[in-house]
């Protein structure tokens, strides 16, 4: 039975829980405190306190099984998200302190951050009846769910309300089923063990409205007493009730026993606070032994009620070490800060490692009250100007990352474009170059790093695996290509040339660029077939009248075939820059010569001039497409 709310008489004559003790009328089951300890209820049957309030210091509250948490280091989105979950995951009759707390250190951020925008709009010149908070949409978003929170409380109390109601309906109910026992022509038997269900529906049944505690409480013990009185119970009944309660009890001495066994000193003392309910709502035993089996109880009562006040004591002195713990951990911060940081990630190790000193800081207790604000203040302003300074930094660093975001969208779009390319080496060397410059850039904003990065891994994959799938089958297609190259061969070995050298040329050229396109053979075989083909091509080309830049195509193309056959790579490279070179000072000198066409008009001998330009200009064009030529042809030959 739940009787939190309800006033209890003891027993006339009933010994006090505690030696010294005073004893005090019609003292109800709520929490009482004596010289030396705590005490949340008495047996009604036995037991009496005095209210001597705040002589001990209290105990930290618990929250309902939820963990302790200090909302003052929290921000304010971090807050609102904290109090979300408190209105919507959890009862609302637990988190009623927490909601409050969160209340207090939401308002006193918004206020601050407030002020100090208010104070820099007006130092720049702005005028006050101007000044908007940037952050409004904070608070709407707070007092939405607050509003939520308070309707939820609003319909918990209804609740509780209406449930009240119904228990004291029920338990008057009982009162007259009580009543109509007196009058029951049934056996004794059944109409004592009716009684004994009443009861027992008494005790199941909720809270009551607190203005009809003491009404209903007295009624009830009234009409107990006329059934007791009218009633004629027999003597051999009323002894086997006596017995039952006698060994009620005795199990609660033994249970109470052993609680002294119990390691944690707060937890014993509290189921003991239980035991002493059922001792209260357990009916008399036989006179002959109630005051021994009261002073075995009341011995273990003392036994631990002394332990938990001899715990109490010991925390002074832990809370001094407290302190001095919670004092070491302040000066690592205010290290911290004093060190200054220059980049994301060193940011990042000590906002971790100030993260890990704030778990330390919650896992110790509280320091003595009259430093316990200040060493927490302290704490907490450290604490708060780390952040804040770590905002600052990734405030200023925000401009860098959107230009990182842009470097990186640039080197997406050079992936994608190349993903297809089957030039293997050349662009094998070119997605490295760009994951090396991926690298270098720094970082980009968060929310768009993952896609960032995974469009761009995606381009690479893509052609490493064509790359991958291309040499997984280079065996057989190298087979096939030596015996194409080697019919080449034989095509040039047997050539029949004709009266036309020009034709003899376009025919023997024409060869040559079918060897060309055919791909690579056998590394064991390259050598080989190389100097073969080179030889015979170049003996039909000295049978040849050939002169100018045919000649020269022919002689250059042997020389790379040389380089080729040599493994020159470092001539290759340097020939390819050469020409490179070459090409873009030809450029340079084309375009120099086209706007200065522009200014001869104005000139007597304008004509001359621009004859003489134009001239210059096709020859230069001329020159570069035979460099052009050369840097094809020097391409190709390279990837063979």
């Amino acid at each position: 039975m739940d009787i939190t709310n309800e006033q209890t008489q003891p027993e006339k004559g009933a010994p006090l829980a505690d030696t010294g003790m005073e004893a005090a009328e019609n003292a109800t089951p709520e929490t009482v405190v004596n010289a030396e300890l705590v005490v949340k209820a008495s047996p009604t049957e036995d037991l009496k306190f005095t209210d001597v309030s705040n002589v001990h210091p209290k105990e930290p509250k618990t929250r309902n099984n939820l963990p302790a948490e200090d909302y003052s280091i929290l921000d304010k989105p971090e807050l609102l998200i904290k109090l979300n979950e408190l209105i919507n995951h959890h009862d609302t009759e637990n988190v009623r302190d927490l909601i409050e707390e969160i209340k207090t250190q939401f308002y006193k951020k918004y206020n601050t951050e407030f002020a100090e925008a208010k104070n820099i709009f007006i130092e720049n010149g702005g005028k006050e009846e101007d000044f908007k908070f940037h952050d409004e949409s904070a608070e709407e978003t707070f007092k939405e769910l607050y509003n939520q929170y308070k309707e939820h409380k609003h319909e918990l109390n209804q609740i509780q309300e209406e449930e009240k109601q119904k228990n004291l309906k029920e338990k008057y109910q009982i009162i007259e089923d009580i009543k109509e026992l007196i009058n029951n022509e049934e056996s004794i038997n059944r109409t004592f063990q009716e009684f004994r269900d009443l009861q027992q529906r008494w005790r199941d049944t909720g809270l009551v409205p607190q203005n009809e505690v003491k009404n209903l409480w007295e009624n009830y013990n009234h009409h107990v007493e006329k059934f007791y009185d009218y009633i004629k119970i027999n003597k051999e009944l009323r002894d086997l009730d006596l017995k039952k309660n006698l060994e009620h009890k005795i199990e609660l001495c033994e249970k109470a026993e052993v609680l002294l066994l119990e390691e944690s000193v707060t937890k014993a003392f509290k189921i003991l606070q239980d035991y002493h309910n059922q001792w209260r709502e357990i009916g008399p035993v036989p006179r002959e032994q109630k005051d021994d089996i009261w002073e075995r109880f009341k011995d273990a009562t003392t036994k631990i009620n002394k332990k938990h006040q001899e715990y109490f004591e010991g925390m002074k002195d832990q809370q001094v070490k407290n302190l001095e713990q919670k004092a070491a951990l302040c000066e690592r911060v205010e290290e911290i800060i004093k060190a200054g940081f220059e980049n994301p990630k060193s940011w990042e190790e000590k906002a971790h490692e100030i993260i890990e000193i704030q778990k330390m800081w919650r896992t110790i207790g509280f320091a003595p009250k009259k430093d316990n604000n200040k060493v927490y203040n302290r704490f907490k302003n450290a604490c708060d100007q780390f952040f804040a300074s770590k905002r600052d930094f990734y405030k200023e660093a925000k401009e860098v990352q959107k230009n990182n975001l842009q470097y990186k969208l640039d080197l997406c779009v050079q992936a994608e474009a190349l993903k297809d390319s089957t030039d293997w080496k050349r662009t094998t060397e070119d997605f490295v170059n760009l994951q090396k410059r991926w690298k270098e850039i720094g970082p980009v904003p968060k929310k768009h790093s993952d896609a960032l990065w995974k469009r761009f891994r995606t381009a690479c994959d893509a052609f490493f695996t064509k790359k991958s799938e291309f040499y997984n089958t280079a065996d057989s297609r190298q087979e096939e290509n030596l015996k194409l190259k080697l019919e080449l061969i034989e095509k040039v070995k047997n050539f029949k040339k004709n009266d036309e050298d020009q034709e003899n040329l376009k025919a023997l050229i024409s060869i040559q660029k079918q060897w060309s396109e055919i791909g690579h053979v056998p590394l064991s075989k390259k050598d080989e077939i190389q100097k073969e083909f080179r030889d015979a091509i170049n003996a039909q080309f000295e049978n040849l009248k050939i002169e100018g830049n045919q000649r020269e195509k022919i002689n250059y193309r042997s020389k790379v075939e040389n380089w080729v056959g040599n493994q020159s790579r470092n001539k290759l490279y340097s020939e390819r820059n050469k020409l490179v070179s070459k090409i873009k000072e030809l450029e340079n000198e084309i375009s120099l010569y086209e706007n200065n066409i522009g200014f001869f008009s104005k000139s007597s001998n304008s004509n001359a001039l621009m004859l003489e330009v134009n001239k210059k200009i096709q020859m230069a064009k001329e020159r570069m497409e035979a460099l052009k030529e050369k840097l094809q042809m020097l391409d190709t030959m390279d990837q063979d």
